[in-house]
């Protein structure tokens, strides 16, 4: 007897991800000219994989997932947790979180206290604590991917509240199944809900610890969690969450496209000192032009996360409706302005 379906969803999820972190770094030592033979399991060279785990259903099972899955495959696996130290009693927590993955097989399993700031609200400031230090923990122990949990539902949310921020088709495209400059992030579960990971949980009897916060109306993601989608489901039907899903892979897919289309038009608009011709920017379509507008804001040195689609109209105006402004203030002490036909954007 085979185990139970939803066990068996989330192994396969993960066994394909696996799959792949092998396929690139063999493709990494090839290019390397490294004659060495395959990884095997006990191999102290083999890929290391972690886990990123709260404690919560949809990394427990995630963690479940991956000390299952190596064993079977030339590939190390462990798992970090965060303590972020908002709560009481948290950094006890965390401790319990790194052992319950040591008995699972997990190794290296540790916990990481972090500070949170404020920047950005909470949520956003917790986020970055959290990304922060894994990147860290994946440097110093060389981990050559991390895997979250994040699930179909959470897709959802993040693509609805993209919608509500009016970001553009960027922000609707939702969370990667890769993501990070060196590939380092994988989400497995992208494909998965949320209850077919509980249900594993369940049938694999692991203790999970549900985090008070995500049923804290305080906060925007737990509203949207607790209230929005219900409520959309119940005016428009089930089907809703898939449905957003598929919207941020269809919307991933045309941004992308698009991001392409801008790096290759960015030297074409640009004279032979470099500076951009506004003549030359006014002929591309719009969608193509604020990306072109974005990179280079961004490469005089305003922070990505700070520019938000004001900012990029503002700059475009420049190009578009020129009037005789004066120049454009932007995140990161940059500035936009028109000069002799040429945007000019340097950090002041």
């Amino acid at each position: 007897m085979g185990p139970h379906p939803a066990v068996a969803a989330i192994r396969l999820a993960v066994r394909r991800v696996l799959h792949d972190v092998l396929t690139e770094h063999r493709a990494e030592q090839r290019a390397e000219h490294r004659n060495t033979p395959p990884p095997t399991t006990a191999d102290p060279h083999a890929p290391l994989v972690l886990v990123a785990c709260s404690g919560g259903a949809d990394s427990m099972a995630l963690a479940s997932a991956l000390a299952f899955e190596a064993r079977k495959l030339p590939v190390r696996a462990g798992g970090i947790t965060v303590d972020h130290g908002l709560q009481e009693g948290s950094d006890t927590r965390a401790a319990e979180v790194a052992e319950r993955m040591t008995a699972l097989g997990l190794t290296p399993s540790e916990a990481v206290a972090v500070t949170v700031g404020r920047e950005g609200g909470p949520e956003a400031a917790a986020r970055d604590a959290r990304y922060a230090a894994l990147d860290a923990a994946a440097e110093r122990h060389g981990a050559a991917a991390v895997l979250l949990g994040h699930t179909r539902d959470d897709q959802a949310e993040t693509v609805l509240l993209g919608l509500a921020r009016g970001s553009g088709i960027r922000s609707l495209s939702g969370m990667a199944a890769v993501s990070g400059a060196t590939r380092r992030y994988r989400r497995p579960f992208l494909q998965l809900d949320r209850q077919t990971v509980r249900k594993a949980c369940v049938a694999q009897e692991l203790a999970v610890w549900d985090d008070p916060h995500n049923t804290d109306p305080a906060y925007t993601r737990s509203r949207l969690r607790h209230e929005g989608l219900p409520a959309l489901e119940k005016a428009l039907g089930k089907g809703v969450v898939e449905a957003l899903a598929r919207t941020a892979r269809l919307s991933r897919d045309d941004a992308d496209a698009l991001d392409t289309w801008a790096a290759d038009a960015e030297t074409a608009v640009r004279d032979e000192a470099g500076a951009l011709e506004c003549a030359k920017l006014f002929g591309l379509p719009p969608a193509v032009r604020r990306r072109v507008l974005r990179r280079a804001v961004i490469a005089e040195g305003a922070p990505a996360g700070s520019l938000f689609a004001r900012h990029i109209e503002e700059v475009d105006r420049l190009v578009t409706g020129w009037r005789g402004q004066g120049a454009i203030n932007l995140p990161g002490r940059v500035e936009a302005r028109r000069q002799g036909g040429r945007l000019v954007i340097r950090q002041g």
